[in-house]
């Protein structure tokens, strides 16, 4: 079992292990010898999001690949897509993308890239993490190297995503909010270049405020912007930018369902595609939607890299996730904000619709989510006060309605998500079950 990596590489608070100075540097020196043990070229690139801890964790990572023979280049500012794509097509071994994504300032994170363009698989980390412990028993003291921005480095990422789209974005007023992250530079730059007007909003980082009541997370601000603007649409990224949600001309939030639904549609229309990949967490609605076109739904695991593996085994071209990673697998690896709205604004412009129409057959069944903080984490099955609730809801929600109750993986909490057609016995039996969780392993 992996212990320093999650779903999405590792995190932490900045200078707190594992994101402390020592084991950053270890990870440097453990991506060396996995580099020299699978005989890769001698070459990483490293890129970081705007948080104030970036720099310091990109030195130690770059000082950990240096005392083992293997030059780093480093990207500066970039988003985690950019330098998958930019790992890929460039001569590097692996990219290394420290960011901690939506998550607030103090916290940061390491995801570790292939060449490929995928993010390492579980056992690739596991054996990272190994040379990781072996080399923190070795007690070297951490030497960080010094790193200058090679500015060239994600400008083919740029003209990449502009090549997606070339009828150009001529006519369309859009709100940008880039949660004084990654996007920062690369979303107006990206949008203006293909023609489109670009009003930005938090675009303005000084290390600590990214992802600060803006973003993703936080929509109310670029809600009213694109009303006030009479914009065509508000496009919100997160901090590393792998992630984006909409907001349509009225107001509507346009999430990572949404869009997947919109871009089905017309890749089935012309014989591309006959499923979609998502994760546990997707809205029935959704897959209701989907149903009624001919259009199966497969769910994976909550993780962007679960439904990746997944839809590179059924040579799935669209899946993603309610939280605005959308992966289109024609164009790129990763969930990718930029690529998204891209890809949005093509089925408008195609459609001749706005947000507004293009999800309008959408229905959003309510879902409620309880998170249970567990003295200790057991098989669900031995539950029982807990499962006989389970079953309850099943029963009474039929087909309608959905209870999924999991563990964390990083976190010692039970996640209770009930979805169903009536807010008030989707709520009831969310707190009931939670109830019944707290009573079978008690409250940590």
């Amino acid at each position: 079992m992996r212990q320093l990596f999650g779903t999405d590489g590792m995190r932490g608070v900045a200078g707190q292990y594992p994101l402390d100075r020592a084991t950053t540097f270890a990870v440097g020196v453990a991506l060396a010898r996995w580099i020299e043990k699978h005989r890769r070229a001698r070459e990483v690139v490293i890129g970081m999001d705007t948080r104030e801890s970036g720099p310091w964790i990109a030195e130690h990572v770059a000082g950990g690949l240096e005392r083992d023979g293997v030059r780093a280049r480093f990207a500066g500012l970039i988003t985690t897509p950019g330098l998958a794509h930019v790992a890929k097509t460039g001569p590097f071994s692996a990219g290394v993308m420290i960011s901690a994504s939506h998550n607030p300032y103090r916290d940061n994170g390491i995801k570790i890239i292939d060449h490929s363009g995928l993010k390492l698989p579980d056992e690739q980390e596991h054996e990272l993490e190994r040379h990781i412990f072996a080399f923190a028993e070795e007690r070297v003291h951490p030497a960080p190297k010094a790193l200058s921005i090679d500015e060239g480095l994600d400008r083919e990422y740029v003209d990449h995503l502009a090549s997606t789209m070339p009828a150009g974005l001529g006519g369309v007023h859009l709100v940008a909010d880039c949660a004084h992250g990654s996007a920062t530079h690369l979303a107006p730059a990206l949008f203006e270049r293909l023609g489109a007007r670009v009003e930005r909003m938090n675009g303005e980082p000084n290390g600590k405020n990214i992802n600060l009541n803006c973003g993703s997370l936080h929509l109310e601000g670029l809600r009213a912007r694109v009303l006030a603007a009479g914009a065509d649409l508000g496009v919100a990224f997160d901090g590393d930018a792998d992630r984006a949600l909409f907001i349509s001309p009225a107001g509507k939030i346009v999430d990572g369902d949404a869009v997947m639904l919109m871009n089905a549609l017309p890749l089935h229309a012309r014989g591309r595609l006959t499923e979609v990949v998502a994760t546990v967490m997707s809205n029935l609605g959704l897959e209701r939607a989907l149903k009624r076109h001919g259009i199966g739904l497969v769910r994976t695991p909550v993780g962007d890299k679960y439904v990746l593996e997944e839809m590179i085994r059924r040579q799935a071209p669209l899946g993603g996730e309610q939280s605005g990673h959308v992966i289109f697998l024609d164009y790129a690896t990763t969930g990718d904000g930029l690529l998204t709205a891209l890809r949005v604004l093509e089925v408008m412009r195609a459609s001749g619709q706005d947000l507004d129409d293009l999800t309008a057959g959408l229905e959003i069944y309510p879902q409620k989510l309880v998170n249970v903080p567990v003295k200790e984490k057991r098989q669900l099955a031995d539950l029982a006060r807990a499962n006989a609730e389970i079953r309850r809801a099943e029963a009474e929600f039929g087909d309608a309605g959905r209870v999924l109750v999991r563990f964390s993986g990083t976190e010692p909490l039970a996640r209770v998500m009930v979805e169903g057609p009536q807010l008030d016995r989707v709520d009831h039996y969310a707190q009931s079950i939670a109830a019944a969780i707290r009573s079978d392993l008690g409250v940590s």
